[in-house]
C-alpha cells in the first residue's frame, strides 16, 4: 500500500533522538524520503544547526540526494532552567541560537525549494510555553514564543506559493532532552503528569504522528497555527 507521503522529500533536524527521531521514522513509514540531521547519532548528516551556512548546505544536500524538497521539520532544540537573578548572557544567547536563529535560517534557506514543491510544508516545534511562561524558564519560554511568532508571520508570507507553516506545541514529553530535569526534580515531572488531563507524560510518537498529519495533504488548508499536543495540560492551568 502506498503511503500518504509517497514521493515526498523531507529534511528533519534533531533527528538523532526524541521527537526528531520519531518524526523521521514516521515520515519514512508514510513513504517519504527523509534526510536526517543531528549533532550526534545514527543520522545521514552530523551537523550543528547553529553553524553559519550549515542550513543552506543541508538543503543543498537534500536536493542533491533526492532531487528536491517538500517538507522541513525543525526538531533540533535545547531546553534548560535558569532564574532571572544571575541569568547569564551565554545561556540566553545559546538558547536563542538553537531554538530561534537556526530555525529561521532553515526556513529561509529551504524556501526556494519549498516554493517549487506542490506540497510545501514547514513544521516547527514550539511548546506549550509558546503561549505561557514557567518560572525559571525565561530563555526557553522566550525562544518558543518566537517560534510561534515566526510560524504566523512566515505563513502569511509564503501562503501565496502554496506552502503551509505550522508549529506543534508539545506539553511535557519523555525524551532524552527532558530526562535529566525529570530525574533531578521528580516533583517537576509529577506536576506535569498531573497537569495533563490524560494523566501522563507525552511520548515522542505522540508528536511525530501529528507532524506526519501536518506534512500530508490532509492538512493542506491549515497554516499559521500552533497546535497544542499536550494531553490536555493547557486546559488545567
Amino acid at each position: 500500500m502506498t503511503g500518504r507521503l509517497s514521493g515526498r522529500i523531507a529534511l528533519v533536524t534533531g533527528a538523532g533522538s526524541g521527537i526528531g527521531l520519531a518524526t523521521a521514522q514516521r515520515l519514512t513509514a508514510d513513504g517519504a524520503r527523509v534526510l536526517t540531521v543531528d549533532r550526534a547519532g545514527a543520522v545521514d548528516i552530523v551537523a550543528d544547526v547553529t553553524e553559519p551556512g550549515i542550513n543552506a548546505r543541508l538543503v543543498a544536500a537534500a536536493e542533491a540526494r533526492f532531487g528536491g524538497l517538500d517538507i522541513i521539520v525543525a526538531c533540533a532544540g535545547i531546553t534548560g532552567m535558569q532564574p532571572l537573578d544571575g541569568h547569564s548572557d551565554e545561556f540566553f544567547e545559546t538558547m536563542m541560537a538553537v531554538n530561534v536563529t537556526a530555525v529561521f535560517r532553515l526556513m529561509r534557506d529551504a524556501l526556494p525549494l519549498l516554493k517549487r514543491s506542490p506540497h510545501g510544508r514547514i513544521i516547527l516545534i514550539g511548546s506549550v510555553m509558546s503561549s505561557f511562561g514557567e518560572a525559571g524558564m525565561i530563555a526557553y519560554s522566550a525562544s518558543k514564543h518566537a517560534v510561534l511568532g515566526m510560524t504566523k508571520s512566515v505563513a502569511a508570507e509564503v501562503g501565496a506559493f502554496g506552502v503551509t507553516v505550522n508549529c506543534l506545541q508539545p506539553g511535557a514529553i519523555d525524551t532524552p532532552m527532558t530526562a535529566p530535569a525529570f530525574s533531578a526534580m521528580p516533583e517537576f515531572k509529577q506536576r506535569w503528569i498531573e497537569k495533563a488531563a490524560l494523566g501522563r507524560l507525552g511520548r515522542p510518537d505522540d508528536i511525530a504522528d501529528v507532524a506526519a498529519f501536518l506534512a500530508s495533504d490532509d492538512a493542506r488548508f491549515m497554516s499559521g497555527h500552533g497546535l497544542f499536543v499536550d494531553g490536555g495540560a493547557t486546559q488545567r492551568q
